[in-house]
């Protein structure tokens, strides 16, 4: 067997009683993270004319949207709730690829499981599964894919969508491949729409095409042998030599999708050590007296992907500001705060942080991880004051707990003031692997 071929086998031959109780607690977590970030994003201006656009397409009022009334079909209610759930950059993360996992494929799981009856424990597995060959596949070609601009979490998004929906649809292997070939086909996002409404559309079409791809495979709507591994297949085409043996190495006892993170902040991922770094900077009274009279420059410290994907000075919207190094310093210093009011359109045009936005300098080392960081004032007649975060607060090395991921549940189902009952949602997902439906899960979290 080929690469995708064996991929495949591994997806079809897994065993709910083979996934770890780690494993299946940290999708847990990942889907209750999905939930706080979907209703977070669910009123979004970015939302509101998404779901007008759609929902005039829809031919049917099968499946729900998080946080809203209305109702449409199954593909767009896919589409529309990955969108709401990343819309805001709050979204989970794997670190070694930049992916934001859950969205793309939780989406269009609970979509399926609204018009389609599927129990909590299928629902879990197809999850894990659909995040792992969506992580593995990342792996295989980061960093050169995301760093060429290509946007990973559409990308890879659409094929862990394709594997989810297809290993609940019961596909043979040779399905499952073809339904892969069907979703690395419409696998598509670019960076350059990062900081504006364009970016959603890719991350939607992620759950939306993955669906349809497993739709159609069911239907032996067939594709490619080899569709990661071929000559010009996903892989070749879309990475820099490719690690192939990676793909199914250890598959089904190690698992990346138990690597999943949590952002404490609304904001790119390789921002968090950097506001972490203020926020400790703007607990200091003598460095908010000395902030704003005397400061001469902000250096800020980590990697080049640092640089490269946040060096964004003079924004204008909220939206570009989640991926603005000189906002996040400036809004975190002078606030002591950092979130969703903080990357709004108001918190943009606020004359200060603009201002002090202004005095920020790069310096690139790589020998940073991630989500490290290093944040130094310069003051013009006092010493410097230096704050280094090793690794972030929501990192794999110091991650948020339950009760964090809980907190940040009801903190923004509240900010969307939906009404849904936070309790009886919180107690589902985590009681999920006990649950007969699962469209009892979009029940909840629908706006009443």
């Amino acid at each position: 067997m080929n690469t995708s071929q064996l991929l495949c086998a591994n997806v079809h031959e897994n065993r709910w009683e083979n996934i770890a109780q780690t494993v299946r607690h940290e999708a847990k977590r990942s889907l209750l993270n999905y939930f706080a970030v979907g209703f977070a994003g669910a009123h979004d201006p970015t939302i509101e004319k998404l779901v007008a656009t759609y929902t005039s397409f829809s031919a049917k009022q099968q499946a729900s949207i998080i946080g809203r009334p209305e109702r449409t079909d199954m593909l767009n209610a896919a589409a529309l709730n990955a969108m709401s759930a990343n819309v805001f950059d709050y979204d989970d993360t794997h670190l070694r690829t930049v992916i934001h996992p859950t969205a793309p494929i939780a989406a269009a799981l609970l979509a399926y499981a609204e018009v389609n009856r599927v129990s909590g424990r299928d629902f879990l597995q197809a999850l894990i599964l659909g995040m792992e060959v969506e992580c593995r596949v990342g792996n295989a070609i980061s960093p050169y894919h995301y760093n060429r601009g290509w946007h990973i979490t559409s990308t890879c998004g659409a094929l862990g969508a394709a594997i989810a929906i297809g290993w609940l649809l019961r596909l043979s292997p040779t399905q499952l491949n073809w339904a892969l070939g069907g979703a690395a086909n419409q696998a598509c996002g670019i960076v350059e729409t990062l900081g504006t409404m364009a970016k959603s559309l890719s991350v939607g079409n992620a759950a939306r095409n993955g669906m349809l791809s497993a739709l159609l495979a069911a239907q032996n709507f067939d594709g490619p042998l080899a569709p990661l591994d071929g000559v010009r297949g996903f892989l070749n085409v879309m990475g820099e030599k490719p690690d192939l043996a990676g793909i199914n190495d250890k598959f089904g006892e190690h698992w990346e999708a138990a690597l999943n993170t949590y952002k404490p902040y609304p904001c790119g991922i390789v921002l968090n050590p950097v506001i972490e770094a203020c926020l400790q900077l703007s607990a200091r009274k003598e460095v908010v007296h000395n902030l704003l009279q005397r400061l001469q420059s902000v250096e800020v410290t980590g990697q080049k992907l640092l640089r490269d994907r946040t060096d964004r000075p003079g924004v204008q919207t909220g939206r570009e500001s989640q991926v603005s190094a000189q906002h996040a310093v400036a809004v975190s210093l002078l606030s002591g705060h950092a979130g969703l009011a903080q990357f709004s359109d108001a918190a943009v045009q606020d004359p200060a942080n603009r201002a002090l936005g202004a005095k920020l300098r790069f310096t690139v080392d790589d020998t940073f991880s991630i989500d490290a960081a290093k944040v130094t004032l310069h003051f013009v007649s006092e010493p410097s004051v230096t704050v280094v975060v090793e690794q972030a607060r929501g990192s794999t090395g110091r991650p948020l707990t339950d009760q964090d991921i809980e907190n940040k549940f009801k903190t923004l189902s509240t900010q969307a003031d939906t009404g849904c009952d936070q309790d009886a949602l919180i107690k589902a997902v985590w009681e999920i692997d006990a649950l007969d439906d699962v469209g009892a899960l979009m029940a909840l979290a629908r706006q009443s």
